[in-house]
């Protein structure tokens, strides 16, 4: 189960499809919209109502990209959750019914862990971001100043708080179908750590080390790489445009929409053109767009064929998307949005896979972009760096912990070990 933009679904199509190889029945439950990408990989689907894309459209999803501070925006985006969970309970419910384990995203946890002790399953969180609380880093979603270890953990802990109040009016709801006594979120969240709820996070302990004081139910196992067909191939025209000058730059926002495509759109092409490169611009959800023999805008394309044929990539610093340019071994560019995104872009520095950040906020004029390209782009440490980490990275399987874990619990329910059932 998962909720949010495409970034947050994507990774388990790779985690669900290598399940699905071992065996097990895999349902995904998330957004409608994401269907066609679900079931290309085989996989069972289960929709749920929002239109995550909509919903960033809507004049309260454009004032997400006002405010000018993470504290700002996760307040406004709790505000809008709030008002859309109610609609995803029937469907999670009516999932849920059908299942013999829940494995749980990070962004519908909390409400999915009350369903899940509501019909007696058992359950795992699989989440893309690291956002236990921590005294060695602040919570991924408030950006990257740290407020000392104490400060963080206290941190972390408030935005975990703030994250269960979104769910409480869902929870009570769930509680009272089934039968079950009222809680508050915080003694709903206390026996569970007690217990040491397991949860398996979907990215490297090369990118982001596994904190020391995490309690030992939350393991760090690798990334779930978003499902591609054998079959599928670059469109043509992109092929085309690739073969026909050097590797261009890779340009992509992802899923957040920017109040002013067209000025960012151009703000991008002089960066470029300043820089000496080509480029591949991804509209994405904000519909950027770009002219001329030395660009080429495309749409939807798989970022595990496109990003190795990249001089660099320019992106939001989504989880999903970093990790896609760390797997092809190239240097980056981040352009941090909102959320993780400044955590990510971070990682990035910290790796030297990319020499700084270029904030969408601070994008007023080509030239920081342009420098950014230019040294990723000339100074060979970064593409070294990057090509290090890319094979590093080839060599684990982050499936394998959950593969296992779910054996593991299958063996305990007296299944032996033949072929699981769920």
């Amino acid at each position: 189960m998962t909720a949010g933009s495409r970034g947050d679904v994507a990774p388990f199509t790779g985690l669900g499809h290598g399940l699905a190889q071992a065996g097990h029945e895999v349902t995904v439950v998330t957004h409608e919209s994401f269907s066609g990408l679900v079931r290309e990989a085989g996989l069972g689907f289960h929709g749920l109502p929002v239109d995550p894309r909509a919903e960033l459209r809507t004049e309260a999803g454009q004032q997400l990209l006002t405010s000018h501070n993470g504290p700002g925006k996760l307040a406004r985006v709790l505000v809008m959750t709030r008002r859309l969970v109610d609609g995803m309970v029937p469907g999670m419910l009516e999932a849920a019914r059908d299942s013999d384990v829940l494995l749980l995203s990070g962004s519908v946890a909390p409400l999915g862990q009350v369903i899940a002790d509501g019909l007696g399953l058992p359950s795992r969180g699989v989440y893309l971001q690291p956002i236990a609380p921590t005294g060695a880093f602040p919570p991924p979603v408030l950006g990257t100043r740290s407020f000392g270890a104490a400060g963080n953990r206290l941190a972390g802990r408030a935005v975990n708080e703030a994250l269960d109040l979104v769910f409480a009016r869902a929870a009570r709801f769930v509680e009272r179908r089934h039968g079950r006594p009222r809680r508050r979120f915080p003694t709903r969240r206390r026996p569970r750590e007690q217990q040491d709820w397991p949860v398996h996070h979907g990215f490297s302990a090369l990118v982001v080390p596994r904190p020391a004081d995490w309690r030992s139910g939350l393991t760090v196992g690798g990334y779930w790489w978003p499902y591609t067909s054998p079959a599928v191939e670059l469109a043509p025209e992109i092929r085309h445009f690739l073969d026909a000058g050097p590797a261009p730059v890779f340009v992509g926002l992802g899923s957040p929409t920017v109040p002013d495509p067209r000025r960012v759109s151009d703000l991008i092409v002089r960066a470029l053109r300043k820089a000496g490169l080509r480029g591949v611009i991804q509209s994405g959800w904000s519909g950027l767009d770009a002219d001329g023999d030395d660009m080429l805008t495309i749409g939807e394309a798989p970022h595990s064929l496109l990003f190795p044929r990249m001089a660099a990539v320019v992106h939001h610093a989504g989880a999903g998307t970093t990790a896609a340019g760390l797997r092809a071994g190239v240097p980056a560019v981040p352009m941090p949005v909102w959320f993780d995104n400044a955590f990510w872009a971070s990682r990035l520095t910290a790796l030297g896979v990319s020499p700084g950040a270029v904030p969408l906020r601070q994008f007023a004029t080509p030239d920081r972009l342009a420098d950014a390209l230019v040294t990723a782009t000339h100074d060979p440490s970064y593409r070294h760096r990057a090509t290090v980490l890319a094979e590093r990275l080839s060599e684990e399987d982050g499936v394998a912990p959950v593969r296992e874990a779910l054996e593991n619990l299958h063996r305990a329910a007296g299944h032996g070990t033949g072929h699981p059932p769920f």
